[in-house]
């Protein structure tokens, strides 16, 4: 059922504030008789709610369905609609015109948190802001999680790197990024964000350090498939040196997996195979047994 008093920017607004997804059709082109001639819009939540209107339950109700795929997949479509007799008896529209609705994803700010607020943590919390992620930064060091040194970032915390992420209550599609100062600070680092189960668990470091971490966590009872959403070492391949380089190679890669659009790199599907090799063996014991 359609809103009327509720105001569809604010409600946008508002949605992305409470990272909901929602979908926004607006129409873009209409020929012959339609029911609106103006570039109406509607507002689609997830829960099939709406604001606003594009004009007689005919359209509206493809528009819906088409609204939950676009909320799913985070892809626009345009919808065309042609006008029939049938909606005449339905809805008392005037018929014969045809209609195109752009319907796009509305989508929520992703959330980010930056486990490390050194250099190349700060230089990556920053650009990631800026790019519409809602970022917390996590370091076990009080004066370097300070407003001066991450004016972007929603929440700063000083804690423990072994201290548990759900008080957070980090939803499904969040990005985690291990950047602490040091091996021992990383192992805690990591084991914590593993037990998060997000989207993507990004680690910097080099092939052998990656190698050590995940093996320990391995030996220590973390199941394989815990490491689905690893990505390490972080960021794409472009070169990257200086903290504002990585954080720059960062920031694309977390885009391309929130855009669905990653492929994981030579470097980073090393650890991929070795844990598959570790599966295929622990399926073989298992067996055995």
């Amino acid at each position: 059922m359609s809103e009327k008093k509720t105001d569809l920017f604010e409600e946008i607004v508002r949605l992305r504030r409470l990272g909901e997804p929602a979908a926004l059709a607006t129409i873009i082109r209409r020929t012959g008789s339609t029911p609106r001639k103006d570039a109406a819009k509607m507002l689609i939540r997830q829960d099939g709610t709406s604001i606003g209107s594009i004009g007689g339950g005919c359209v509206e109700a493809q528009v819906w369905q088409t609204a939950s795929e676009v909320m799913k997949t985070s892809r626009a479509q345009v919808l065309g609609y042609q006008m029939t007799d049938d909606d005449l008896e339905e809805d008392g529209l005037v018929c014969g015109g045809h209609v195109e609705i752009f319907v796009e994803p509305i989508m929520a700010r992703s959330q980010l948190v930056v486990l490390g607020a050194g250099h190349v943590g700060q230089a990556i919390a920053r650009i990631a802001a800026k790019v519409d992620f809602r970022v917390s930064v996590i370091d076990d060091r009080e004066s370097f999680v300070s407003e001066e040194r991450f004016p972007t970032a929603e929440r700063r915390m000083a804690r423990p790197y072994d201290q548990s992420l759900d008080d957070l209550n980090l939803p499904a599609d969040s990005f985690i990024l291990v950047v602490t100062r040091g091996h021992r600070h990383d192992q805690q680092a990591l084991e914590t964000a593993l037990k998060q189960q997000v989207a993507y668990t990004g680690l910097i470091g080099s092939r052998r350090k990656i190698k050590l971490l995940v093996d320990h966590l391995l030996e220590k009872g973390y199941p394989p498939e815990h490491f689905r959403n690893f990505y390490a070492p972080i960021g794409l391949e472009i070169g990257s040196e200086t903290p504002a380089e990585i954080a720059v190679s960062v920031a694309a890669e977390l885009i391309a997996v929130r855009k669905g659009e990653h492929q994981r790199s030579p470097k980073q599907q090393f650890i991929h195979d070795d844990l598959a090799r570790c599966e295929v063996k622990a399926s073989k014991t298992t067996s055995a047994s």
